[in-house]
């Protein structure tokens, strides 16, 4: 009966060890899984840590010098950690790249976050058999409801690779297919370059670029087929656009790349045959390379998924999953927060270029005039991404060397389709780059004003040089240019004053 119940008790002994080898087998493989987004987010958080100053940053995928990441500064400045300020550098207002965004991203670094395991959708396709996240195009339909920038309901939606991809695809789409008889592409000067670099570069067959579209106004009927592409607000101007062209014989393509909170004022949703938005305007994630379009015309669609299906099998499953993230981000508060920091940005850039441009003779950029926006519920005033600078003296024809005597350097006005004298300089870059420009371009006001000084003046003469006595004498022009509501606000929010009542 003894050695009965030993065997018993051995059996029984064997069976635990073996569970509790199992349940610690499992719990330690679980723990495995588990662990992957605390290493990850550790490894992020380490190199998120780096101190480069203010005037820089350090990416996992960066470069690393001995076994450290190295921070990548900005522009005009140097050193380990990014402190060294290099003052012959140049103010680089060339680029669209929209880094503005940059601290409203690092605020919500951790809502914004994601963790990709290297198994995250390994296939082709979706589940369905479709290259779009269904979730993700969900969500763009709900962030232009809010925003009110769009009309979704009834259209089919199309990802790409920026809006550069979706707008030579839908070039593609529209052209009649037909090379004995080209489509014409035409945009209104001062148009966005690409728009004929792009189509110049492919040599298509069924299409060709023509330039600007009031050569074609009155003619068009015996000149074919037409693509206009219209940039709603403009890039470079920011003036808000629509279709010179009408008639059976004319495609109409929408970029709306700008049309945000952020830069202007939206009066009502768009509601085209063909619009096209990017998640860089938007967010300022222009690395991520992503964009939608937004169709009416089934048709048409198909054209532009065969094209995308046949460039690059559409877009990367990660890219999808972090826009989807960023989307919902964005979204918080019906987008107050994010809308509102891109647009007090932006806004108060605007207010003191213009001011020092107020100051000048030499220069001038595109008016813009307050408006009402159905996202704010307010008139508001313009923040455009660009300043479309014009030399006015005779002899500054070529407007980009005038910058570069202060090593400023913007995009020349020939490249738009208009005259030298233009200069296009961007606004969204970081706040390093956009204090550089300012400076320059107060250097080169302040070289103006100082060579054209005159002697003397009575004690009834005002000095309009003067900073402090021109916010005096100009206090009527401000009440009457910017409504109270919109200064209280500013007071309320905490937001900068404009400079001629600092």
């Amino acid at each position: 009966m003894a050695k009965i119940t030993s065997f018993k008790y051995t059996i029984f002994l064997s069976c635990s060890s073996i569970l509790n080898l199992l349940f610690f087998s499992h719990y330690l493989h679980r723990g495995m899984e588990q662990s992957y987004t605390k290493n990850a987010a550790a490894e992020a958080e380490a190199v998120a840590a780096i101190s480069c100053s203010g005037h820089g940053r350090a990416f996992l995928d960066g470069s690393i010098l001995h076994g450290k990441h190295v921070c990548e500064c900005d522009a005009c400045y140097g050193g380990p950690d990014c402190s060294d300020f290099l003052p012959d550098c140049i103010a680089d207002a060339d680029s669209g790249d929209p880094m503005f965004l940059e601290p409203f991203w690092r605020k919500h670094a951790a809502s914004s976050t994601i963790v990709l395991p290297g198994w995250h959708r390994m296939s082709y396709e979706f589940n369905d058999g479709s290259l779009i996240s269904k979730e993700l195009e969900t969500q763009i339909r709900k962030l232009h409801a809010v925003i009110g920038n769009a009309v979704t309901d009834g259209r089919f939606i199309i990802f790409g690779a920026g809006a550069t991809q979706l707008l030579h695809a839908a070039v593609h789409a529209l052209s009649s297919n037909d090379p004995s008889s080209p489509t014409i592409v035409v945009a209104s000067t001062p148009y966005y370059p690409v728009y004929r670099e792009q189509t110049e570069f492919f040599n298509s067959e069924d299409y060709k670029f023509k330039g600007d579209t009031s050569l074609y106004k009155n003619e068009r009927d015996s000149q074919g087929n037409f693509i206009e592409l219209v940039t709603s607000p403009n890039n470079p101007d920011g003036q808000l656009k629509k279709a010179v062209l009408q008639g059976p014989s004319v495609k109409t393509i929408h970029d709306l790349a700008y049309y945000w909170p952020h830069y202007t004022p939206i009066p009502a949703p768009a509601d085209e045959d063909l619009m096209i938005f990017t998640l860089s305007k938007l967010t300022g994630h222009g690395g991520s390379r992503f964009g939608w379009a937004i169709l009416k015309d089934e048709t048409v669609y198909q054209r532009m998924l065969i094209y995308m299906s046949l460039s690059t099998y559409g877009v990367p499953r990660e890219t999808q999953l972090r826009v989807l993230k960023l989307l919902k981000v964005a979204l918080e508060r019906e987008g107050k927060e994010m809308f509102d920091f891109g647009y007090k940005t932006m806004r108060n850039r605007w207010r003191k270029l213009s001011e020092t441009m107020s100051m000048s003779k030499r220069f001038s950029i595109q008016e813009l005039e307050p408006k009402r926006c159905s996202f704010h519920q307010k008139v508001r005033e313009p923040s455009p991404a660009f300043a479309w600078l014009k030399c006015e003296r005779e002899e500054d024809n070529d407007c980009n060397a005038v910058l570069n005597s202060v090593n400023v350097t913007g995009r020349d006005g020939s490249l738009f389709g208009d005259e030298s004298r233009y200069v296009r300089l961007s606004l969204v870059k970081c706040e390093d780059d956009f204090d550089l420009l300012l400076k320059r371009m107060q250097i080169l006001v302040s070289e103006e004003n100082d060579s054209t000084k005159i002697m003397p003046q009575n004690k009834t003469t005002v000095n309009l040089s003067s900073p402090r006595l021109n916010a005096c004498s100009n206090w009527d022009h401000v009440t009457s240019k910017f409504h109270l509501e919109e200064l209280t606000t500013d007071i309320r929010d905490g937001a900068t004053m404009p400079a001629y009542l600092q």
